[in-house]
């Protein structure tokens, strides 16, 4: 990626793999970006999808058509810096307005040489993308800009989201302990694959003291810390290139050690457990998403952002190297497999984020079920 940031006058045009160019107006940083064309159906919560590591090498269409009303704070962010590789919406705000608001968004994207492009019909560009898939795109604005015939063949040289390792990109290098919120209960070791930072602090609430542990961690480092339980996170990247994570989280398994993951964290179970895993069309990204919690039957709306899932039987529990494992979530869209629970073990993940940063706070209970699995396995 090449930066610079000279305001939003520029000409910038986005392209498409398949050929399909949107022309606008340069938005946040000027220059080239690369990245996987992906679209975000949330009408809020623009700052925690910016920061949400999950989005690395993504360059994220918002469907909402005003962006950046409420400008950028310090308070909301989910990680030190702004992870998507490109960004993408049609009416910019031009003056935010909020309390907390420090500047505006444009100025944020600029600072952090994350470039974008405004003033396209995204209505347009979501439509192209769910009916051709998810796909390779390029913003370009200022001296990048050249033929679309150029532009393009730079596109089809960058690399696919399929078979892409990149959890190591996004996680923590150094173990690091966010502390129990009043008296400590439990300790859990959270192994970050991109973790997001209000995912320890719903458990700091629920009196856990969570110890963040790079992707790289061991069996040995996890139980280093003497967990009650063990939290695999969410993170970008092709689930299928995870072989760390997988054989770490069968260590666990081996020993009976409650286990909660979410969103890769649910992919890395199901690889676990023996299932595949396959690319999503076009994937799931919003706040808006509807969930059906089999074991309750309540539908829950839910925070959504993964392009893979994992490929499970909906219709009946499966027998697996650590006993019998059910689909617990599913969603009522498309029935994709939003949950797994294992039947005899202390284990189970879902697909989605219930921390609700951005997104209703419908699925906060499964925190408590964590912490259920682990008084259990104390008692």
């Amino acid at each position: 990626m090449t930066t610079s940031n000279r305001g939003a006058t520029s000409p910038a045009v986005l392209v498409l793999e398949d050929g399909r160019a949107f022309r606008g107006r340069a938005y946040g940083a000027v220059g080239e970006t690369f990245g996987e064309a992906v679209f975000s159906t949330g009408m809020t919560g623009y700052q925690e999808t910016l920061t949400d590591p999950s989005y690395h090498r993504q360059v994220v269409v918002m469907t909402a058509p005003h962006i950046g009303n409420t400008g950028v704070n310090d308070e909301d962010p989910e990680s030190k810096r702004i992870w998507v590789s490109g960004y993408v919406v049609r009416d910019p705000a031009r003056t935010p307005s909020n309390w907390r608001s420090r500047r505006s968004l444009d100025e944020e994207l600029g600072a952090q040489g994350v470039v974008g492009i405004s003033g396209i019909d995204t209505r347009a560009l979501t439509r192209h993308l769910r009916e051709r898939g998810a796909m390779r795109v390029g913003i370009f604005s200022g001296a990048a800009l050249a033929d679309e015939a150029t532009l393009l063949a730079k596109v089809r040289e960058a690399p696919q989201m399929k078979g892409a390792d990149l959890s190591g990109e996004v996680a923590t290098e150094e173990a690091y302990v966010v502390p129990a919120i009043g008296t400590k209960k439990f300790t859990v070791a959270a192994i970050d694959l991109g973790i997001k930072g209000m995912t320890p602090h719903r458990m700091a609430e629920r009196g856990i003291e969570v110890h963040v542990l790079p992707a790289t961690a061991t069996a040995e480092d996890v139980y280093a810390v003497n967990p009650d339980g063990v939290f695999f996170s969410n993170g970008p990247g092709d689930p299928a290139t995870a072989d760390h994570p997988v054989a770490l989280m069968r260590a666990v398994l081996e020993r009976s050690t409650p286990l909660f993951g979410i969103c890769f964290g649910n992919q890395i179970l199901g690889r676990a457990l023996g299932f595949g895993t396959f690319k999503l069309k076009y994937g799931h990204r919003g706040i808006n998403q509807p969930v059906q919690d089999r074991t309750t039957g309540k539908v829950e709306v839910t925070a959504h952002n993964h392009g893979f899932a994992v490929d499970a039987p909906l219709d009946a529990p499966s027998d697996t190297p650590f006993g019998r494992a059910e689909v617990s979530h599913v969603c009522l869209n498309d029935n994709v497999v939003e949950g797994l629970r294992l039947l005899d073990r202390p284990a189970f993940s879902v697909q989605y984020h219930p921390e609700a940063a951005a997104g209703p706070h419908d699925a906060a209970y499964l925190f408590d079920r964590f912490v259920s699995l682990m008084e259990g396995q104390r008692a």
